[in-house]
């Protein structure tokens, strides 16, 4: 705020007539001021236009003239104002409650400059990205011998979440493109976005100016290592009580109780959920703290408003626009040899196990279905079995996984084949912002009872015309940008990718929020 100027009230001193107001035979000494006039005063002051000609004029005059002065102070006051607040972040100052982070291995340590500002389509776009304390996400890294209890999780959450570079793929791939592929890990979504999101276009420095608060806590990991063998409930719980009684103590998160802030969740939303101690996961989504926060995961609780959810990470991450076109003319034009396809591990010790079904489905049409065997590590990262059975497929099975969704979704669409769903929870009602509106213009759906009353799902298939086919295969490769992560930290040149898509999603939400004022009492 400018300062304002005081005025420094004397008592009055016996003074002539005011020359204000000359004698005139016309007007009555007892008039009374005209309201308008009445505050003036020709006393010498900070505030006194002392301009004894201006009551000489005509007294609609005088009103212009003084509205008009009036509103020229106000202009002048605004323009004043507004330099003020350019000039005041420009600095940047930090939060007293911050703790930086010492430029971590595994998280960018680029930033914006002290003289950065964010773009001006940015005014309702601007995200602060919490400087959480290290042990909320760089520690974890850190320790990522630890993650796991059976191996290490280290390479596979390097390269800033994108885990080792792929090999094995020439020929399998066009050349130039296999650069843009990694081995990367269904969980690794935290770091994928936390990287990013500090070269996003629209940070801001400055909490005061920020629209949105994201908050890089890595709670995927921080759960993960706790979810196996020997560990309470309490261990599971320990990371989110911590970053909620740090929360408690942000200025910004206390005056909106968490409206604007989110988070991404690296894991499915029913790690989060535990109801009982001694039940799966931990109870992070159920603290008081998360009630208002939107939440990004791999995959949803349908009926939580909160919770969106995102693409699981494939292992094709793009260097630039032309990347993604190449990929896209590459999968529009492969030689597909068999009708459909089916990778996945079946289910021993679940009875009438679906998934050992569809293996049996897809064994029984020789030469049509490519069954691909998932039991064991045969379809773990750094093997293209699982690639090259979706690439050579016009069709692929995706039943749905441990839970409704699983990550090969992805990695069937994004190698051009066509997804065949069995539950409408493994993708109808999760990834609203990311596929089409219209689930039978991308995809095939066939009930599971029908399957395990006899139905073929060979037939089914064989029902679409060729020009049905490639209709509908042309619409997956359309979604393909939005299903991947780009490689760069500032995105891709004009193409919106996954994490454009999530968070303008994110943004826009938080935005109608604040302006239909939808908020728990």
């Amino acid at each position: 705020m400018l300062p304002t100027s005081t005025t420094t009230t004397t008592p009055p001193t016996p003074k002539p007539p005011s020359p204000c107001f000359p004698n005139s035979t016309t007007a009555s000494p007892k008039s009374p001021k005209p309201p308008y006039l009445s505050a003036i005063d020709c006393k010498p002051s900070s505030s006194s236009l002392q301009f004894q000609p201006y009551f000489f004029l005509p007294n609609h005059v005088r009103l212009w003239l003084l509205l008009f002065i009036i509103s020229l102070q106000i202009i002048i006051l605004f323009m004043a104002r507004t330099l003020h607040l350019s000039h005041r972040r420009s600095h940047f100052p930090s939060h007293p409650h911050h703790h930086l982070l010492q430029n971590p291995p595994n998280i960018s340590s680029t930033s914006p400059s002290s003289s950065f500002s964010p773009p001006h389509n940015c005014s309702f776009r601007r995200i602060f990205v919490y400087n959480l304390p290290a042990v909320f996400n760089q520690e974890l890294l850190d320790n990522c011998v630890e993650l796991d209890p059976w191996h290490s999780r280290c390479r596979a959450l390097s390269n800033d979440g994108f885990g080792s570079k792929a090999t094995g793929l020439s020929g399998v791939i066009p050349e130039e493109l296999v650069p843009a592929w990694y081995w990367t890990d269904q969980f690794a979504m935290e770091i994928i976005y936390h990287n990013r999101i500090l070269n996003y276009k629209c940070r801001t420095m400055e909490p005061d100016s920020a629209t949105a608060f994201y908050i890089p806590f890595y709670a995927g990991l921080a759960v993960g290592k706790y979810l196996w063998f020997k560990y309470r409930w309490k261990d599971r719980d320990r990371y989110c009580e911590m970053i909620f009684k740090w929360l408690q103590e942000q200025p910004h998160w206390n005056s909106s109780g968490g409206w604007d802030h989110f988070i991404t969740m690296g894991r499915i939303t029913w790690d989060f959920r535990r109801t009982k101690d001694e039940d799966w996961g931990s109870k992070c989504i159920y603290l008081p703290g998360m009630r208002n926060i939107t939440r990004l995961l791999i995959e949803r609780n349908p009926w939580d408003y909160f919770d969106v959810a995102v693409p699981y990470p494939t292992g094709f991450h793009p260097r630039s626009d032309s990347d993604v076109l190449e990929w896209q003319d590459f999968v529009r034009n492969r030689n597909r040899k068999t009708l459909f396809c089916f990778a996945g591990a079946p289910r021993d010790t679940i009875k009438n196990d679906f998934r050992s079904l569809l293996l049996r489905q897809c064994m029984n049409v020789s030469g049509l279905c490519r069954a691909v065997d998932c039991a064991g590590t045969r379809c773990s990262n750094g093997t293209s079995l699982v690639l090259e059975a979706f690439l050579d497929s016009e069709f692929c099975l995706q039943p749905r996984g441990d839970s409704f969704t699983r990550r090969s979704i992805f990695d069937c669409m994004v190698a051009g084949s066509i997804p065949v769903f069995f539950w409408h929870r493994t993708a109808y009602l999760q990834y609203q912002w990311f596929l089409p509106s219209d689930p039978k213009s991308y995809s095939v759906f066939i009930h599971r009872n029908e399957v395990k009353n006899g139905t073929s799902i060979k037939s089914v298939l064989e029902s679409y015309s060729k020009e049905e086919v490639k209709k509908i295969r042309e619409k997956v490769i359309e979604y393909i940008p939005k299903l991947v992560y780009a490689k760069p930290k500032e995105g891709l040149e004009s193409i919106k990718d996954a994490f454009d898509v999530a968070i303008e999603g994110a943004l826009n939400r938080i935005k109608e929020q604040k302006q239909f004022g939808h908020k728990w009492k």
